[in-house]
């Protein structure tokens, strides 16, 4: 069990703050007790809380491509990954890690939005995509793993548990009947 946080402002432009990221992260660092990882551009800012499974010494989050234009944080594991990844090898991709999470970087920038019909397994993740400027939120088909959002007036916060939300400025507090 991992956890994951996400903070997008796409209306205002504004830059993702940190200290919002993190506390979000200590919202759910029971999820992920072996290490926390924050990555921020721009508006954009993403955070991981890490249970070390697959790749234990390789598979830090949030993780990017070689170029570092497409970053993702993961939660779940892709039981596929490693024919997945022989495919990805066979047409030119280098890895450096064994990471499940890799594969799916590698298989965004193939396919991009598309890759999540490859993907089988337990999952939700965020990838943020600087050179469009795109932002791809996936569950796995049956929502086994589960993320909450927020839509505020200026933008997007996601997390794994709604409790990490509460650490959002301007988050409501009140019971929304409609929802």
């Amino acid at each position: 069990m991992c956890g994951i946080a996400g903070i997008v402002n796409y209306q205002s432009h504004q830059p993702a703050d940190r200290e919002v990221i993190e506390a979000m992260l200590r919202a759910m660092v029971h999820r992920g007790p072996d290490e926390g990882g924050c990555y921020l551009d721009r508006y954009v800012g993403l955070g991981h809380r890490r249970l070390s499974i697959i790749d234990r010494s390789g598979g830090h989050q949030p993780m990017c491509n070689e170029d570092g234009t497409v970053w993702i944080s993961f939660n779940g594991e892709i039981y596929n990954f490693r024919r997945l990844r022989d495919e990805l090898v066979a047409s030119g991709h280098t890895f450096q890690t064994q990471s499940d999470t890799e594969v799916i970087v590698h298989l965004y920038e193939d396919l991009g939005e598309h890759c999540v019909h490859r993907l089988h397994g337990m999952f939700t993740f965020i990838i943020w995509d600087s050179r469009k400027e795109q932002i791809l939120i996936a569950r796995d088909r049956v929502g086994i793993k589960p993320l909450y959002y927020w839509v505020s007036k200026g933008g997007l916060a996601l997390a794994s548990e709604m409790k990490a939300l509460l650490a959002v400025p301007d988050f409501p507090r009140e019971v929304n009947l409609q929802a």
